[in-house]
């Protein structure tokens, strides 16, 4: 007969699994939400590429690349823009989900395998799904795994080969070929998605790993793995070169991808190297506190797992040992490179989110509560921010009461980890997750309402050239969601609206939010967000004038101006 302790303990448990499957469907519906967002958390690299993924579909064939910008055609392999094309259909179904689902999917896989592998390990289930969600509760991966961006299949597939060796060790690591030949196809996947420089840390990775299975042994790894490495080097690198084969201009390529977009990255602009490796915000201190910034609100975990793992070192598992192995591999290999940059550090973040789960039970309650503190502090900020947009839009709900009851609930299961701590392990990953629902909730309005141009407006447009504001390379590329149909060109933010409205017949220009007195013809506005603010500002909006100082107008004017006075391309916009 069942002890009743035992029995308590079985159902204790069946509700923590209960609790970690519906935290996981919450979790998938919080990437998927607001996708189609102009402000989601990204980076400017989504411009260029969705320029070239639309030039290339125009053009009616998959290679050679084309763009509309100068020096900006092959600067990344093909694979990200052939998907591009696939979801969009040709560009037929030009819209920011479109182009985006595809990265979300993948962010989804590279969960589910680090959920696979946290449960093989320690045989938990609980512990698959604490990796799951710790690795989506990293910001880096919210931030980078939802646009569309080379990172969420660089990731997944550079990832892959890590994951069968410890999901089927030992018989992947005794595999003389058909293990390898299938590593090597899957890095080659991922090199075709980012760049070939990727097959050194994962080559160098996967010697370590092999030669650590050999226990250092040197003479049996060169007998008998030697071979497997050089397998998956050599396959990864023969479906990259497939760009140089498949495409019509293979010269361009080598030029632009090779030389220009690789090695230049050796470069150190300005200052020798060595200065550049140990002072400045792309020295190798920068980078080393890069997986700290890639974590976000679990930075505190991360800190305590690097310490626990120091302190632990001589008792660490095998496969723990092996995680490490490529976390550290990928931080030694891109401080080689003059541009140092904590994306390039994101393959090993679903290690860290396996190692983070293998140690959940050995945190201090203190750790998550520092986390917890620390969402409760954005959360705070998002809650003050919509109170007063709330109040400086009059005449308008600009937030829906479900908005409003997911900030309360957000904030009692915060409160509910920090003053029952026996909860917080549970806690976490969904409150963090809540959070990252609440910023887009917050910028949702912008997306579906006030942040759009009319109907009517982006009839009058279509067909016309129209010059819009762009401090970014092909920043214009985001005003064809807001402006479907138009002839877009760029102009530098940094001319004034008097300049603007003499030189463009048709111009968006950026106002402040309480300007009155604006020359031509207004055809449409919407509500943006400013950018760079000032520290005079940033108290201004401390003190209240959050709706007047956080965001500006975009107006589109129609002026007198001719347009033979306005050649595209001739003001300088960053490319």
């Amino acid at each position: 007969m069942e002890s009743e302790p035992a029995t308590h303990s079985a159902t204790a448990s069946n509700r923590g699994l209960v609790w970690y499957a519906l935290v996981t469907l919450f979790a998938a519906f919080t990437y998927f939400y607001g996708l189609d967002s102009d402000h989601i958390p990204k980076n400017g690299d989504e411009y260029p590429y969705a320029n070239i993924t639309r030039v290339t579909a125009a053009s009616g064939h998959w290679l050679p690349l084309q763009s509309e910008l100068e020096n900006m055609r092959n600067t990344k392999p093909p694979l990200l823009f052939w998907q591009g094309i696939a979801s969009t259909d040709w560009a037929r179904n030009w819209t920011l989900w479109h182009l985006r689902y595809p990265s979300v999917i993948y962010t989804l896989l590279t969960a589910g395998v680090v959920f696979l592998l946290g449960w093989k390990l320690t045989r938990k289930l609980e512990t698959g799904f604490v990796a799951l969600l710790v690795y989506l509760a990293f910001f880096s991966t919210y931030r980078y795994g939802r646009p569309f961006l080379t990172n969420p299949p660089e990731v997944f597939w550079l990832f892959t080969p890590f994951f069968v060796l410890l999901y089927w060790r030992p018989g992947a690591f005794a595999s003389k070929f058909l293990v390898p030949a299938a590593l090597g196809l899957t890095v080659g996947v991922g090199l075709l998605y980012k760049s070939f420089a990727l097959a050194l840390p994962v080559g160098l990775a996967l010697t370590w790993w092999y030669l650590r299975e050999r226990q250092y042994r040197v003479k049996d790894f060169l007998v008998r793995d030697t071979v497997k490495v050089a397998i998956i080097g050599c396959l990864s690198l023969a479906v990259f070169s497939l760009w140089f084969i498949l495409d019509p201009d293979p010269q361009s390529v080598f030029k632009e991808f090779v030389l220009g977009e690789n090695l230049k990255k050796f470069d150190p602009h300005g200052p020798s190297y060595l200065s550049k490796l140990l002072w400045g915000g792309s020295s190798i201190w920068s980078l080393a506190l890069g997986y700290f910034l890639d974590s976000g609100l679990l930075a505190p975990i991360l800190a305590a797992l690097c310490y626990l793992a120091y302190r632990r070192r001589a008792e660490l598992a095998g496969e723990e040992k092996l995680l490490w192995i490529w976390v550290i591999t990928l931080f030694v290999v891109f401080s080689l490179p003059s541009q140092r940059d904590e994306r390039y550090l994101l393959p090993g973040m679903p290690a860290f989110a396996v190692l983070c789960a293998l140690n959940w039970h050995r945190f201090h309650r203190y750790i998550f509560g520092t986390v917890l503190c620390a969402a409760a502090a954005v959360l705070a900020l998002l809650t003050y921010l919509s109170v007063r947009l709330e109040g400086g839009i009059v005449g308008v709900q600009v937030y829906p009461v479900l908005y409003w009851i997911m900030l309360f609930l957000t904030a009692a299961l915060i409160c509910l980890g920090l003053f029952r701590p026996k909860f917080a392990p549970r806690v976490v990953p969904a409150a963090v997750l809540l959070v990252f629902l609440g910023f887009a909730g917050f910028m949702r309005p912008l997306d579906a309402q006030f942040g759009v141009y009319s109907q009517a407006a982006q009839d009058y447009v279509k067909g016309k050239d129209v010059w819009v504001p762009a401090n970014f390379r092909a920043k214009e590329e985001g005003h064809r969601f807001f402006l479907p149909g138009a002839n877009l060109h760029p102009y530098s933010p940094k001319i004034g609206i008097d300049a603007l409205v003499a030189r463009y017949p048709l111009v968006a220009v950026t106002v402040p939010i309480n300007a009155t007195a604006i020359p031509g013809k207004v055809i449409g506005e919407r509500l943006d967000i400013g950018g760079r603010h000032t520290s005079s500002q940033i108290k201004e909006m401390v003190m209240g004038r959050v709706y007047e100082v956080l965001f500006v107008k975009e107006l589109l004017i129609e002026t007198g101006a001719s347009a033979s006075n306005a050649i595209p391309g001739t003001v300088g916009a960053p490319r």
